[in-house]
């Protein structure tokens, strides 16, 4: 249910700078979500068609960029991609790792409609 707090934000993100940019609408939304992160991409669009009614976002298309997880051994120093679910190192079997990429959550960028013209 967190995606509704989510998807909310992001429009309030695009509207308030799509606004400031004098955009009569906003066209495409790009939304980076790390793989580690719990967010579910079909959720935060079925929110997305229901809030971003009568809004200068109305019919906005997002775009979900996924990004990997990748995890440092902070024993062996290997660094690996995450093809499962959280896991110990594979080289050394050790627990201890630090995560580098997969957390991310952002809106990246907005494309937006002016007077006809996109911008």
């Amino acid at each position: 249910m967190h995606e509704l707090s989510v998807t909310e934000s992001i429009m309030e993100i695009a509207s308030r700078h799509g606004k400031q940019a004098g955009a009569s609408r906003v066209t495409q939304i790009y939304i980076v979500i790390g793989r580690l992160s719990s967010i579910v991409d079909d959720s935060v669009q079925f929110y997305w068609d229901i809030i971003s009614k009568d809004s200068i976002c109305e019919g906005a298309k997002l775009h979900f960029d996924r990004i990997p997880a990748r995890l440092l051994c902070l024993d062996c120093g290997k660094e690996y991609v995450l093809d499962t679910d959280l896991s110990p190192c594979p080289k050394c079997e050790s627990p201890r790792v630090k995560v580098l990429t997969g957390e991310e959550f952002r809106l990246d960028s907005i494309e937006i409609e002016t007077e006809g013209l996109l911008a």
